[in-house]
């Protein structure tokens, strides 16, 4: 025998995260971002995306990602379904100080990965104090 504490709510609830996701983290994109040296890293969970269905687009300073997740046709009865299913898009506002010129990216084990280098003009540099030729002078009356 099958028991099952029945909540109609948490089914609503969970539906209503997967289709909105949540303040905390959205539902169909989760993300992790951080700095490696010169260059940016970011990385999208696309588990059972085929790699042919992921667009990326920059369009000023917005990286928008957008990826598919076919659901399955045949003769067979859900049993359960958390995992989100269709079209899914995610946008990103990138800053002035990244090369969006030379954004590389990486498609392995449902893992998107994004390399995108910091610009040169961003970079810590040094500047060279020199010798100014003028000597200050007092001045007197």
């Amino acid at each position: 025998m099958l028991l099952r504490n029945t909540d109609p709510f948490r089914d609503f609830d969970r539906l209503t995260q997967q289709l909105l996701g949540t303040t905390n983290r959205p539902a169909v994109m989760p993300m992790d971002a951080w700095r490696e040296g010169d260059q940016f890293v970011i990385e999208f969970d696309l588990p059972g995306v085929v790699k042919d269905s992921i667009d990326l687009d920059i369009e000023r300073n917005v990286l928008t990602v957008r990826a598919e997740r076919v659901g399955r046709n045949g003769d067979w009865e859900m049993l359960a379904s958390e995992r989100p299913r269709g079209a899914f898009s995610r946008q990103l506002v990138l800053g002035d100080n990244l090369d969006l010129e030379h954004i590389q990216a990486s498609y392995d084990a449902g893992v998107l990965r994004l390399l995108v280098p910091v610009a040169e003009r961003a970079k810590p540099r040094k500047i060279e104090i020199g010798e100014s030729s003028d000597q200050p002078t007092a001045i007197t009356s």
